[in-house]
This record gives structure tokens, sequence and C-alpha cells, in this order.
């Protein structure tokens, strides 16, 4: 018997690859390059997902670190309209906040994986999409709930013409339902996590919204040690 070739990719290689293209460009993360390719490469190029993260993929490889490094804190450390932090987008510096946040969490608990958040907060796309990778269902479950945030994130990322909306791009790929290309169409969309609560903390929280990289696995860089 001649086995076929699925014609998708495995959800959970697009979600890993996804996770670390997301991460914060150290050293551990470069040099995950040559297996993220690998993976990739494996997986059949007619899916959504695939050629936009193979594009990224091309793009950390012929970067110069350093270069990688400052684009990465510009684009996702220094402009909360970029934030990878899910919750921000539909609750914003809001009471209401700190709830979603502990509902990542017991997401994690339900599931009966030990979630390693390596010092970040738990609505951390990287960190969701690494779930993601070892639990589809309660993964998908969560990206799908917070889909306007990442579809807002991608408009976003596209307007700030950065190849980083490639990524986020494939994310929203293996989700049902076509991506809407304007920014009203996705503002229409129904949000599991549409705020209910407008009374806010400080404009500001540094708390809620770090604006110092974190290497994954590793202690936050300051942007000087970034710039060295």
């Amino acid at each position: 018997m001649r086995w076929r070739r699925s014609r998708t990719a495995d959800p959970a290689v697009i979600a890993q690859a996804a996770s670390v293209c997301l991460s914060y460009p150290d050293d551990d993360t470069l040099a995950l390059v040559p297996l993220l390719d690998a993976a990739l490469a494996e997986q059949p190029a007619t899916d959504q997902s695939v050629a936009p993260l193979r594009s990224f993929v091309t793009h950390l490889r012929d970067t110069d670190p350093m270069t990688l490094r400052q684009h990465y804190i510009e684009i996702f450390d220094l402009s909360r309209r970029h934030t990878l932090y899910l919750s921000y987008w539909s609750a914003g510096d809001t009471r209401r906040r700190g709830s979603v946040l502990s509902e990542f969490k017991q997401r994690y608990r339900d599931s009966g994986l030990l979630v390693d958040l390596r010092g970040e907060l738990p609505d951390h796309l990287p960190i969701v999409l690494e779930f993601t990778a070892r639990d589809r269902y309660a993964g998908t479950q969560l990206l799908v709930e917070h889909r306007r945030a990442l579809e807002l994130l991608r408009l976003a990322l596209e307007e700030r013409q950065t190849p980083y909306a490639d990524v986020i791009g494939a994310v929203c790929a293996t989700l049902p339902g076509v991506s809407p290309t304007e920014r009203d169409a996705v503002m229409a969309m129904r949000d599991a996590s549409a705020p209910v609560e407008t009374v806010g903390l400080a404009p500001f929280d540094p708390r809620l919204l770090p604006l110092t990289p974190t290497a994954v696995g590793t202690q936050p860089m300051s942007r000087s040690q970034a710039n060295q």
C-alpha cells in the first residue's frame, strides 16, 4: 500500500516554529534556525502557514544577529501596538486583565502539562504557541478566543512592514475561517475575551507589559546589553 502524503502541515510543528520565531533572537534562539529550516522543509508547501514561516526563518538566518535584536526590541518591547501579550488587546491596563491572566494559568493547569513561563506572563504569545504545540485542542482554543487580538497584531505588523507579520499570518492561517483584510472587519469579530470593565489602573503599568526584552530561557536582557 502506498501512503498518501498529507497536504496540511503538522499543527504542532507550525505552533512550535512560530513560538521560536516570536522569541527574542538571542544565541539560543538563533541556534535553532537549522532545526526550524529542516522541520518546515518536511511540511507540505501548499499549506498556507508554511511559506511565511520559511520566509521568516530565512530572514533569521541571513540577518545580522545584532540587527535582529534591535528590531525585536523596537517592534515588540517599545510599542504597545505590537504587544505579544494577548490579554492586553482585550483588557488593556484594567483590573480585568488579572482575571484573564489567571484564566490562562488555569488552562495550563487543567491540561496536566508543566508549562515553563520562563519569567513571562502566561498570555505571552510564544508561551501560548509552545503550549499549543503540546496540547493542540486547549492551545488552539486559547488562540481562537483571542483571535481578534491576533488579527489586530497581524494588521499592525503588516502596516509596520516587518517580517514578523509573516509569523503572525502563519498562526492565523492555522485557525478556522479567513483572516479579515480590514481593521473594521477585525473589530467586528466576536472576541470571547472582550472587556466588560473599563475602570483602569494607571495609564501604563510596566508590571503588566514589560518593556525589557526577555530572552527565552534566560534572564531579561537590558537594551544596553542588546546593543553591545
